[in-house]
């Protein structure tokens, strides 16, 4: 299935001018299409829905910043159909891909892909990109009171701010290399070949 048939679907079931929709070229081989960011949501549910289509699995959610330029953001979501067990009648995959501006806000996809939950949270925490209505917007990889997205272009390459640790160390570097040793002289007691 090419780009141009997947936006043609998309047309007619929302109702929309197929010109809202534009089909990128992908060297990979791999439909490729750019949804407007209001349209994102009602767009997933077709994408998933639609008996044509049937992307149920949400491989993942990239976002890119391309600072300076304006839209600063791309979120591409990785869909596939996998043909089996009534989802879909043949195996196909789909880049779809968002511009966001910067301090915009994406509707979620969690509620679509229940995949999209955790990615979305990766994206805010790494990029900034917030999205709206969903369930758990809190930090995943970044403690609580980290200042500023890592992966964005413009964040600080020297970072001055103090180590943070929640727990002390429980043994000395010294220690943990002794037991490490040690466990390595010790014979394999389990199943299977010794390592």
């Amino acid at each position: 299935m090419q780009s141009s048939d997947i936006i043609e679907v998309l047309s007619q079931r929302l109702g929309s001018d197929a010109s809202l929709f534009e089909a990128a070229d992908s060297r990979d081989g791999m439909p490729t299409i750019y949804v407007p960011l209001a349209k994102l949501a009602e767009t997933g549910l077709v994408l998933r829905d639609d008996p044509t289509l049937r992307f149920v699995f949400l491989a993942d959610v990239v976002p890119v910043d391309y600072y300076p330029r304006e839209p600063r953001f791309e979120v591409t979501y990785i869909l596939a159909c996998p043909a089996v067990g009534g989802y879909g009648d043949s195996p196909k995959r789909l880049r779809l891909k968002i511009r966001v501006p910067d301090g915009a806000a994406v509707p979620t996809l969690s509620g679509v892909w229940a995949s999209a939950n955790w990615a979305e949270r990766e994206a805010y925490d790494l990029y900034g990109i917030s999205f709206e209505a969903h369930p758990d917007p809190r930090r995943i990889l970044m403690p609580e009171d980290w200042e500023g997205f890592p992966m964005r272009k413009d964040y600080p390459v020297q970072i001055r701010q103090a180590v943070k640790t929640y727990e002390p160390l429980q043994v000395s570097e010294e220690e943990f290399v002794a037991n490490v040793e040690a466990a390595r002289r010790t014979p394999h007691r389990g199943k299977g070949p010794a390592r």
